[in-house]
């Protein structure tokens, strides 16, 4: 009977013991020095807008565009300033106040460029990285040449100039219950 209580007992001791080292020369995955913690983002879908081109004192034609953006979701919510009005506006002064496309070059409009112009100039008036990345879903422009022929039922349909194909919105999750 004794045997077999010094057994147990010494069954019991070394089970512990090899529980105890492995626990002890265990460690935790080592943390890489370049992950970055995932920030939770969001799509704000932008308005249909229609931007008067001026030029010479005259309207020359209108930008017809909507452009969406995918936006930091705890800053945003930090935020009491109107998104979307904000992001009108800064179409608004972008393609009024400045020169960023040239009508007569069509070709020349760099769609980077005016993308990451949307996207620093709405961080600066956030004061802080807000905005992740735009989306342009149509930018056309209509003369006032091609409205009144449109608009007059007898004559042939003009369409606008294209000034870059628009990008395909990702599509939201359904929620599930």
């Amino acid at each position: 009977m004794l045997k077999l209580i010094l057994t147990g007992l010494w069954v019991c001791i070394v089970t512990l013991g090899a529980v105890w080292f492995s626990i002890s020369r265990a460690t935790a995955p080592a943390e890489h020095a370049d992950a970055t913690p995932k920030v939770e983002t969001e799509l704000l879908k932008g308005e249909s807008i229609s931007i008067p081109m001026i030029a010479d004192g005259a309207v020359q034609g209108y930008f017809i565009g909507r452009v969406s953006f995918i936006v930091d979701k705890v800053k945003i919510k930090d935020s009491k300033m109107p998104m979307t009005e904000l992001m009108t506006d800064e179409l608004f002064t972008l393609l009024v106040g400045s020169p960023v496309v040239d009508l007569k070059n069509p070709a020349g409009f760099s769609l980077a460029n005016f993308k990451s112009k949307i996207k620093d100039d709405l961080n600066a008036r956030f004061g802080g990285d807000v905005v992740s990345d735009v989306l342009v879903e149509q930018l056309d422009y209509l003369s006032k040449a091609d409205i009144r022929v449109n608009s007059d039922a007898q004559k042939p349909v003009r369409k606008g100039v294209q000034i870059t194909p628009g990008e395909a919105l990702p599509e939201k999750a359904p929620a599930g219950h």
